[in-house]
């Protein structure tokens, strides 16, 4: 897996069965997460593979070893590497979304 922003470029964004089943298919171990406003994390890696999909709200995503940014907005999606160091903050509408695992 390489470290991608997936923008979604649709019309609505898919429901959460639907992007959850998709995941799922890719192999994914997935689970719902939901973050209120403001609700940072500090830098930090895991040690599988992880697909972010937003389904509501948005979040800002920073890989550390450069600064790169990545917001998420619904419908799009964060291919993210395990051992990749990251931090993330949700933004004013708090955020919703889909954590794969594999």
């Amino acid at each position: 897996m390489r470290l991608e922003h997936i923008a979604w470029t649709g019309g609505k964004p898919p429901k959460q069965d639907e992007a959850r089943r998709r995941l799922e298919d890719e192999g994914y171990e997935v689970v719902c997460w939901n973050d209120p406003p403001g609700r940072t994390y500090t830098p930090h890696a895991h040690d599988r593979d992880e697909c972010l999909w937003m389904l509501a709200g948005s979040m800002t995503f920073t890989i550390t070893i450069d600064g790169t940014t990545y917001r998420l907005d619904a419908g799009d999606r964060l291919m993210l590497p395990n051992g990749v160091v990251h931090a993330a903050e949700a933004h004013a509408a708090g955020a919703r979304y889909l954590i794969g695992e594999r």
